[in-house]
């Protein structure tokens, strides 16, 4: 992988549109740090949702985040259209590192970029498993 900071949306494979709510801004007017989170939370999941076929409430495997982190490079306020573009960095036997970035709609600079790792483990043991099939053949459909 490049050790330039992936900044571009040509960096990003997959795009999920988001309108920010009045409540993700915070005291000094933007959208607030912890918000960030919420929206790469919220694009991985649709995409395993709906390219990988996990079903939230009944699969016997889940992913659950083991690490993530942010960096900002230029606010977003509502109420902003903006995009998470994801990618996957890198592809394990039971965990994948997500590459996300926040763009504004439309524009070709993010706005912040960070990671986003999660270890799949089978629910009911709560311990680490292989990534399921169909869920690992969506993931490869986003690896740089």
């Amino acid at each position: 992988m490049s050790t330039e900071k992936p900044v571009q949306r040509s960096d990003y494979k997959r795009f999920y549109p988001i309108i920010t709510r009045w409540m993700d801004n915070d005291i000094y007017g933007h959208v607030n740090n912890v918000t960030y989170y919420s929206y790469f939370d919220s694009a991985v999941n649709r995409y395993l949702i709906e390219e990988g076929g996990l079903n939230i409430h009944d699969a016997p495997v889940v992913g659950f985040v083991v690490n993530s982190h942010c960096n900002y490079l230029a606010p977003i306020a509502y109420p902003d259209a903006i995009e998470v573009g994801l990618r996957v960095n890198k592809l394990g036997n039971s965990s994948v590192t997500y590459g996300v970035a926040i763009f504004k709609e439309g524009e070709e600079k993010a706005c912040a970029y960070g990671d986003f790792i999660h270890v799949f483990v089978e629910r009911a043991a709560n311990k680490s498993v292989a990534i399921p099939d169909g869920i690992r053949n969506a993931l490869a459909e986003l690896v740089i």
